[in-house]
């Protein structure tokens, strides 16, 4: 949609209700304390009251929105330029596209990037997948490069198409690059018998005892190769994707961002449907703890 299209059909707290209803409740009111769809209208305070427990509601109670004070409409141009542009977007140009506090921005935006997060961790790569580890963020002065680094270490894979190129990407931070934290990322990403391509690190053999088709191949990256070339494309255009919009960030949040850029990479052949997945991902994600959104 266009910024006038996505005006037209959101430009009211109506409309923007109407569309959480429908994405919510799409059979109708089901009581989110009890089940029963028996229930009052409230209009004067835009809830619903259950007829058998009596609890009352809203369209927004306990999603990323849950009691918030910002108007929808603010809340749905927030999805809206999230969605639209695979630049991402800043919690400084969103305070000023939208006309709120920084804080409210910011916090619109990490919990947005939480709820795309959750969703990024439902499901699993299968067939044939590139997995290697990438590091994010500066050295300190004079620090180690490499495997060696002290900056923000994450694991990538992505599974490739049947004509060898890129379908879907997941991406986590881990602690160390080790064949503890490979281990689990392959054991919660990656489907048993999968065919797994990765470098001559080590850390990574295990996987053949876990029921993978390992297949690992030493290079020398710097060189042109084939190896891995998706996932290098891939990692390179996170890293850009990080460095230009938000120029650089520390590990705390980083995740956030990395779910931000594979939630739009795997939904890039739909681009018509982002705003429509954010939004039910916003919609069936919890309210978010504190821990979580502040690191």
């Amino acid at each position: 949609m266009t910024l006038i299209e996505f005006t037209n059909a959101y430009g009211t707290e109506e409309q923007c209700r109407e569309y959480l209803y429908k994405v919510r409740w799409p059979n109708g009111y089901l009581c989110p304390k009890c089940g029963n769809n028996a229930h009052y209208d409230i209009k004067c305070r835009n809830l619903y009251q259950c007829k058998s427990c009596n609890h009352q509601a809203s369209v927004t109670a306990g999603t990323i929105m849950d009691k918030t004070q910002t108007p929808l409409v603010k809340w749905f141009l927030a999805f809206y330029f999230m969605a639209s542009d695979k630049r991402g977007i800043s919690a400084l140009a969103l305070k000023e596209r939208i006309g709120v506090a920084y804080y409210t921005a910011w916090s619109m935006c990490h919990k947005i990037r939480y709820a795309m997060g959750e969703k990024e961790e439902a499901g699993t790569l299968n067939g044939v997948i590139e997995l290697d580890d990438a590091f994010f963020g500066a050295p300190t002065e004079g620090g180690k490069r490499g495997r060696g680094t002290d900056k923000t270490a994450v694991l990538v894979s992505v599974s490739l198409t049947e004509e060898g190129k890129p379908r879907h990407a997941k991406m986590r931070v881990v602690d160390a690059v080790d064949e503890e934290s490979i281990s689990t990322f392959a054991d919660e990403c990656i489907d048993k018998g999968s065919e797994v391509r990765t470098d001559g690190f080590r850390a990574y053999s295990p996987l053949s005892e876990m029921g993978y088709r390992l297949r690992q191949k030493t290079f020398n990256p710097k060189k042109t190769s084939l190896h891995l070339h998706w996932l290098h494309i891939i990692i390179s255009n996170a890293k850009s994707f990080i460095s230009g919009t938000f120029h650089g960030l520390d590990g705390v949040y980083l995740q956030h961002y990395l779910s931000e850029f594979s939630f739009r990479f795997n939904r890039r052949w739909i681009p018509g449907d982002l705003f429509d997945s954010l939004i039910n991902a916003s919609v069936r994600t919890h309210k978010i703890p504190c821990y979580d959104l502040f690191g």
